[in-house]
């Protein structure tokens, strides 16, 4: 049985930052790409920060340089540094691993809210 299981999310001020980390299960961990998506209220899911099986990376134009996605292959995890946050980027934080085309999990996600 496969499972995502993201924390770390939380109520932060603007400027503030966070750490959400996705605990993967029931999957071969290494072999897959890994990724961080959001979706605010009324809006479509979006990609926030992508990490391949091999370690590189890409980001949204509207998250680069304030965050980082990692991943800890020994710990089955993949990590989202948040900095500099903004209310708009406000929403729900979902963790994706993919492997290939028929090999597609989500986690359940975790609230992440930017206010003061």
């Amino acid at each position: 049985q496969v499972q995502l299981v993201e924390s770390g999310g939380g109520l932060v001020q603007p400027g503030g930052s966070l750490r959400l980390s996705c605990a993967a299960s029931g999957i071969t961990f290494r072999i897959y790409d890994m990724g961080w998506y959001r979706q605010a209220p009324g809006k479509q899911r979006e990609l926030v920060a992508r990490i391949t099986s091999s370690g590189s990376t890409n980001y949204a134009d509207s998250v680069k340089g304030r965050f980082t996605i990692s991943r800890d292959n020994a710990k089955n995890t993949v990590y989202l540094q948040m900095n500099s946050l903004k209310p708009e980027d406000t929403a729900v934080y979902y963790c994706r691993a993919r492997f290939g085309s028929r090999s597609d999990y989500w986690g359940q996600g975790t609230q992440v809210t930017v206010s003061s």
